[in-house]
């Protein structure tokens, strides 16, 4: 063919063309992770296999519970013996007929007389709280490794002995509340605020409160106090009717009898 120049890798024999080698393609060798070598049997398994089998029985202080850590921050401080004492002397041991609240406001009337230059008031509690406890309290404590603050310290401690039902039985005894046959009316006054002080979270309006104290009086009571309000008790605001009744226990020689 005239004019037309064939490309240089032409070739008239199509089956050569087929057969011809193709250079190999090899993938490339995945690069595996170096393996680490294998170490040997940690220290703790060692130990474990010089022991008897009477040391396996015996108490280690690595199970001995220590309480929470206390982040108290860059400042080192010692916590007197002296006060540590007087933390000790009313302890809390966790029994039901203790008093969380009452512990609990003693060792905040303690606490605020403490000052340690440089340490928060917070962080010195939380140190000395553990030692005002014993028994079954100072045990709970040392389960409780999430207290690392003294707001989560105290919330807990209430939350653990001073439980729902415990104030729903104190409030109980508010909202319910009875005089006695041998009871003045000062008397049973002072008993009812002996209820509101071991429940003060009682969650009661005060004009509820006082009405029933009024509701919880004997018929002769109520018909001196009516007597004492000029009229009807009920009928005296809130500030008049505690004032009343706070008068008449201020009065030691008063009777209703």
């Amino acid at each position: 063919m005239t004019g037309f120049s064939l490309p240089e890798n032409y070739t008239d024999n199509p089956e050569r063309l087929v057969r011809r080698a193709r250079p190999r393609v090899v993938p490339p060798l995945a690069i595996l992770p170096a393996q680490e070598p294998i170490s040997k049997a940690p220290l703790i398994l060692e130990a474990m296999a010089e022991k008897t089998l009477r040391e396996f029985s015996v108490p280690s202080t690595n199970n001995v519970a220590t309480g929470p850590n206390i982040n108290v921050g860059d400042v080192n401080f010692e916590l007197k013996s002296s006060l540590i004492n007087m933390v000790q002397a009313s302890p809390f041991c966790g029994k039901p007929n203790e008093d969380a609240n009452a512990h609990l406001q003693n060792f905040l009337e303690l606490c605020d007389t403490v000052v340690i230059r440089g340490v928060a008031a917070d962080v010195v509690k939380l140190r000395l709280f553990p030692f005002s406890l014993l028994g079954k309290a100072k045990q709970w404590f040392y389960k409780e490794k999430d207290i690392d603050t003294w707001a989560k310290c105290s919330k807990a401690f209430l939350a653990k002995f001073f439980p729902l039902g415990k104030t729903n039985a104190l409030r109980g005894r508010i909202s319910s509340f009875q005089q006695t046959g041998m009871e003045s009316i000062p008397e049973a006054w002072e008993r009812l605020q002996e209820y509101i002080l071991a429940c003060p979270h009682h969650g009661m309006d005060e004009w509820l409160v006082l009405q029933s104290f009024y509701n919880g009086l004997t018929t002769t009571s109520r018909a001196n106090i009516d007597a004492a309000a000029g009229g009807a008790f009920l009928d005296l605001t809130i500030a008049k009717s505690k004032a009343l009744v706070e008068k008449m226990v201020s009065n030691q020689g008063w009777s209703d009898k």
